[in-house]
């Protein structure tokens, strides 16, 4: 059975304490990056690795992080070369290897933090990954990779391609896609309706497909 690791990450927009308690309840680890302790503790949750500098987390959960009693600290100096979400996702490499992973506080605040969280994610080949925020559920699709979607009627789709030379299919949709290229952040995928049991495929290159409530 596939490990499911719950990523937290430390976006300024926090989804909501319901929506983390779901999440926690569905996944076998959780690991919060930096200000996604503060998310967690906002929701009565708490960890299992803490990874970050502690450059954001607020001074109540730098104190756990000091204290390290109820959860394991990879910590890190904030004069570093890499994010605290790209040292997570080694973290998860090393600790659970294969793991799928379900990430959210990801999105929103400074935009090219949230392109940066779309590119380290795009990179984690290693399983499934998805985001998930209180009104979508995101996958990025990997070269043949599908997504099969049911009991979405009427919701709206999106799909974008991230690298060059993207092809993907859809099927399932108001307007449907067989083998079609994609442009690299193209809108030719935007604003799809789902019209039934909706089945998504990268046939080459990776692309980032959106569901909304």
């Amino acid at each position: 059975m596939t490990c499911k690791v719950l990523v937290v990450c430390g976006s300024p927009v926090v989804a909501s304490a319901e929506l983390l308690r779901q999440l926690a309840g569905e996944c076998d680890h959780i690991v919060a990056v930096d200000r996604g302790l503060d998310a967690l503790l906002a929701a009565s949750l708490s960890c299992d690795v803490y990874v970050g500098d502690a450059d954001t987390v607020s001074e109540e959960g730098r104190g756990l992080v000091d204290a390290a009693k109820d959860f394991e600290v990879e910590r890190h100096n904030p004069y570093k070369d890499y994010t605290d979400l790209a040292l997570s996702l080694d973290t998860i490499r090393r600790r659970w290897p294969g793991a799928e992973l379900y990430t959210t506080c990801a999105t929103g605040g400074r935009p090219d933090m949230a392109l940066s969280v779309l590119g380290l994610l795009a990179g984690y080949t290693d399983a499934p990954v998805w985001i998930e925020e209180d009104e979508v559920t995101a996958r990025i699709l990997h070269q043949n990779e599908t997504w099969t979607i049911e009991n979405a009627t009427g919701k709206t789709f999106s799909i974008i391609a991230i690298v060059p030379n993207t092809e993907v299919s859809e099927h399932g949709l108001e307007w449907e896609l067989d083998h079609a290229p994609l442009g690299l952040l193209a809108d030719t995928g935007i604003s799809n309706v789902v019209r039934g049991t909706a089945k998504i495929q990268v046939h080459t290159g990776i692309a980032i497909a959106y569901l909304y409530e």
